[in-house]
């Protein structure tokens, strides 16, 4: 006698559901997003993204991670694959002039503004992205640190106060695409940006003087 397969299947995608909460998120916020917003916008009923995903929390969680691996790696890899700090924030920016303004898309970055403006109730969701943008201004303060080791930059370099610009930059740049900045308008930001970064050993070689250079 054949036995009966315990619980049903899933009647919906289970990546797609995920990308639409993503979306949701990215858009309102996570304290704005309910659960009837969730399942509205996921096209689910409340026990299946209970089973599916946990509670409202642990999806938000796993929203940021594909948040993170679709749309904002962007900064981390330049980052790790540019030679000089200097190179890797001009991609950083310019590419977060397209990150932030893709069409079809919520504006601004999702580790920047999903968790603004939230209660006590959601101050550890607060505090998940405040780590996450810090993990971002260490990277870049440790680069910084290379380049000054190295001689590239001059050895009385502020690495931490120049890391921290780069990020007010790169929040910033977020913010105005949430008020309607368009990618050319933040892609001249980006440039100007740069033009207040210190000057570098490889600058007298043509290397990363520009937002515009790759």
């Amino acid at each position: 006698m054949a036995t009966k397969q315990r619980g049903r299947p899933r009647s919906f995608d289970r990546e797609t559901a995920l990308e639409q909460a993503m979306r949701a998120f990215w858009e309102h916020g996570y304290e704005a997003v309910s659960i009837a917003d969730l399942t509205e916008t996921m096209g689910i009923k409340a026990p299946s993204l209970y089973a599916a995903f946990g509670d409202k929390r642990t999806l938000f969680e796993e929203a940021v991670e594909a948040y993170v691996r679709d749309f904002g790696a962007f900064s981390g890899q330049a980052l790790t694959e540019e030679p000089t700090a200097r190179r890797a924030v001009a991609r950083m920016l310019r590419e977060a002039a397209a990150f932030h303004t893709l069409p079809g898309y919520p504006r601004g970055c999702m580790i920047i503004t999903a968790a603004t403006n939230c209660t006590a109730q959601s101050e550890e969701v607060m505090r998940s992205l405040q780590g996450r943008r810090a993990q971002t201004v260490e990277l870049l303060e440790w680069r910084i640190q290379e380049d000054i080791r190295s001689g590239e930059l001059p050895g009385d370099t502020d690495a931490h106060t120049l890391a921290t610009y780069g990020a007010t930059v790169l929040q910033g740049m977020s913010q105005q695409a949430r008020d309607g900045a368009d990618r050319t308008t933040l892609e001249r930001v980006a440039e100007l940006a740069m033009a207040a970064w210190p000057a570098g050993r490889s600058d007298e070689e043509g290397e990363g003087g520009s937002a515009r250079e790759a």
